[in-house]
């Protein structure tokens, strides 16, 4: 079994803001697989499936992005899955808005989500799938541009990314993780 975290925040005034591109791909997944995440466990939102023959729960933390963790943890425990079978989905402002990056483990980056997963799993050999939303601009507050929702042209560019990133899910869950990273992460947004 595999388990797809797509990091965001709760509530309506965090919807389609950047740190929220977790969220809107995971939606993208579950809505092409025909997969409900509606069911609450652990403090996330969850659905179980099958996609390409593999066995899913899709996870959507309910704990507000620093504490994903809390989330995540109890219920790859519960499942019994491995950290190397947890695919993270998240925002990422060293990236131009648009841009793919997948890696199979590293660092937290600065991401306070995947500070959390990684605190909490004990690893950080989980992979995950970046998500370039660009970085602020002059005399923005990081905190302040990725709580701001897209708009105009970034909104399509977002739209498009999102969709990009469910397929590269599929990808991963298909083909693996070294065909995701040959193939999205020379994409140009």
């Amino acid at each position: 079994m595999k388990m797809i975290v797509g990091l965001g925040n709760p509530g309506r005034k965090y919807a389609n803001t950047r740190h929220n591109m977790g969220w809107e791909a995971l939606d993208r997944v579950a809505d092409a697989a025909g997969i409900k995440v509606n069911v609450n466990r652990y403090h996330g939102l969850t659905g179980m499936g099958v996609i390409e023959g593999e066995k899913v729960i899709l996870v959507k933390p309910l704990t507000y992005m620093n504490l994903s963790g809390d989330c995540v943890q109890p219920l790859a425990a519960y499942y019994k899955i491995p950290p190397e079978d947890i695919l993270v989905i998240c925002d990422d402002v060293n990236l131009p808005l648009g841009r793919i990056r997948f890696r199979k483990s590293g660092s937290a980056g600065g991401h306070n989500g995947l500070k959390s997963l990684i605190g909490r799993l004990g690893s950080d050999a989980f992979p995950r799938l970046r998500l370039g939303v660009g970085g602020p601009e002059a005399g923005i507050d990081l905190i302040d541009h990725v709580l701001m929702p897209f708009l105009g042209e970034d909104a399509a560019k977002a739209e498009a990314l999102a969709k990009t990133a469910a397929e590269a899910v599929f990808c991963f869950l298909t083909d693996g993780p070294d065909k995701v990273m040959n193939e999205y992460n020379s994409r140009k947004e």
